[in-house]
């Protein structure tokens, strides 16, 4: 057993001594800047319509239920507006629209889904944060909130 073992491990050793001795490139050096430019600013391009349509194959969301959430769930946007009045935040992603109302008690976010293919989106989710620390606030609670601060 013993003579077998010299064979096997002699080239595992030689290649392990060999690969030791191998260097990394040294990096190439960076160009110094030319004074007086800088370096260009790289925009985003603005989304063509094609880009900001909605994925195809409609997915239906989720609906929130919660106690002192009926007035603002299934509402829409004009209504979540005369509600609230005009929101910190409008944002818009496919078919989604989000809107935050805030005020000193508290942040809002309302995200709007379409129910169904083509429909207008309503609100489906609430998510509630006190404005000083980000902590998560009771959501009926700031609605109630931010509906009377108006």
């Amino acid at each position: 057993m013993q003579r077998f073992a010299f064979p096997v491990v002699a080239p595992i050793m030689a290649s392990l001594a060999l690969a030791a001795c191998v260097s990394t490139p040294a990096p190439l050096p960076t160009p110094a800047p030319t004074p007086g430019l800088r370096p260009p600013v790289v925009r985003p391009a603005a989304p063509t319509p094609e880009q900001s349509r909605p994925i195809p194959g409609f997915r239906m969301p989720e609906i929130m239920t919660a106690p002192g959430l009926e007035g603002v769930i299934r509402v829409d946007g004009p209504g979540l507006l005369a509600r609230f009045g005009t929101p910190r935040l409008e944002v818009f992603e496919g078919d989604m629209r989000k809107l935050q109302f805030a005020a000193e008690a508290c942040v809002l976010d309302i995200f709007l889904y379409p129910l169904a293919p083509g429909a207008d989106p309503v609100a489906t989710w609430v998510e509630a944060r006190r404005f000083s620390d980000g902590a998560a606030v009771d959501r009926a609670a700031c609605v109630a909130a931010l509906t009377i601060a108006r």
